[in-house]
């Protein structure tokens, strides 16, 4: 199998290859401090290595559980938020069906998600669905308190212990959490739910070839096998290949136009699948890298429907911007245009190629338009849309990530900026505990 490629000749217009290339003894000390953890956020490292750690008795688990989730269930909930649930629907989403949700004779579960919002409407029209359904739910937090994820698994449990027995409900729920502490740790243990472990060195965003992200993604019937060998080749690639890697160039790459005056990366991308692979990344970058006032603005657009809504913007809008192009080179089903007597729309030019072959000249088409606009464009070529090149293109944006933060001088592990919404939040709620932030809270009213 060949590796995902990079390919940054399109930035060149705007940086010099000699800057680029100017970054590989940087690039490489902060490899090694990834390796050897020692670079800040040290703590939070386990992700490094974790698709070579992962073994055949993990692994066999994870099917084994998703088999008896899949046995039970029309409808699995996974209950998460952020990085509790964005890696599992990146990869659900980018190697299922379109129209999986409709489908009547699909032989896995849906897998729909709860506890990554706060909507009333949301959730109960979720709770009226799954009232007449058979469902089970994986429920994701390491402390068990985060208040989204919290909210949506009390209102979830209290549905499904209304409509099956102790012994069945403790058989539809499964906990991944902490080793030994928190409340759905506790919770667990005491009602016997079957559980998996959010490892302490790696943190939400990086967890995705944990059992956060495997055991959602074996459920709805992904070969998880094959998307950690894509992992476990890419982490070899990297290692092997150091200041030289596609990551290293990348975290380089985007560093350089950050510091050319490129503040905005927009993610780009021309299958509609992939819509969910960006909102990963978006926070995989945006909570890595937003920190100090510094960082890469992380956006994302679908070509080419937001050509008709984005693309003025970005032809001819402020040049601060750069484009990441997630290029599939192989479509995986083949729709060939046919030829029309009246011709009144004036396609027949088109007839007999494939769609895909529209889609790639629009691809083409585009990138050519935009850098001659004064946009820098990276592409990162997929060989193909399946399980195994997904593994490699999540690892490959992580260590990158893991790079990029560290040429970027933040901890790219820590995420400090996230609880001021939480304290206001529990503030205005009046939480126990909080009264003085709620009386402060209140006078800026």
């Amino acid at each position: 199998m060949e590796n995902l490629k990079i390919n940054i000749s399109k930035t060149f217009d705007f940086i010099s290859e000699e800057k680029v290339n100017g970054y590989k003894s940087e690039v490489a000390s902060h490899l090694k401090s990834l390796y050897e953890k020692t670079g800040r956020g040290n703590d939070y490292l386990g992700w490094v290595n974790l698709p070579s750690s992962i073994d055949d008795t993990e692994l066999a688990d994870i099917e084994a559980t998703a088999a008896s989730l899949r046995s039970k269930a029309d409808i699995v909930v996974v209950v998460g938020i952020g990085g509790s649930y964005l890696g599992a629907r990146a990869v659900i989403d980018a190697l299922s069906n379109s129209f999986d949700h409709l489908l009547t004779d699909r032989k896995d579960p849906v897998v729909v998600y709860a506890g990554q919002n706060i909507g009333e409407d949301y959730t109960a029209e979720l709770l009226d669905l799954l009232k007449d359904k058979s469902f089970a739910l994986v429920v994701i937090s390491k402390s068990g308190t985060t208040t989204e994820p919290a909210l949506a698994f009390r209102l979830l449990k209290d549905l499904l212990e209304s409509k099956y027995s102790a012994n069945e409900t403790k058989e539809r729920i499964v906990a991944i959490t902490d080793a030994k502490k928190g409340a759905l740790r506790t919770l667990a243990n005491q009602k016997g739910y079957k559980t998996y472990v959010i490892p302490d060195d790696v943190g939400g965003r990086y967890s995705v070839l944990t059992p956060v992200g495997l055991l959602p993604i074996a459920v709805a019937g992904i070969d998880i096998r094959a998307f950690v060998k894509g992992a476990q080749d890419m982490e070899k690639t990297t290692a092997h290949e150091a200041e030289n890697s596609a990551a290293a160039t990348y975290a380089a790459v985007r560093n350089e136009l950050y510091r050319n005056g490129k503040g905005t990366e927009i993610l780009v991308n021309y299958q509609p699948k992939l819509h969910f692979v960006a909102e990963w990344w978006k926070q995989l970058y945006g909570e890595s890298e937003g920190k100090e006032h510094k960082g890469i603005f992380p956006a994302a657009v679908d070509f080419s429907t937001d050509l008709h809504s984005m693309g003025q913007y970005i032809q001819e809008g402020v040049r601060n911007i750069f484009e990441t192009v997630l290029s599939v080179n192989k479509a995986n089903r083949e729709v060939i245009i046919p030829r029309d007597e009246a011709d009144l729309d004036g396609l027949n030019y088109l007839a007999g190629k494939r769609v895909d072959k529209v889609n790639k000249m629009a691809e083409l088409g585009t990138l050519l338009a935009h850098v001659d606009g004064g946009v820098p464009n990276i592409q990162i070529e997929i060989p193909e849309l399946n399980a195994y090149y997904i593994g490699q293109l999540l690892y490959f944006f992580e260590i990158a990530c893991g790079i990029s933060g560290y040429i970027l001088g933040v901890n790219p592990f820590d995420q400090p900026g996230v609880e001021a919404y939480k304290s206001n939040m529990f503030a205005l709620l009046e939480k126990p505990g909080f009264e003085e932030e709620t009386k402060a809270i209140k006078a800026k009213l």
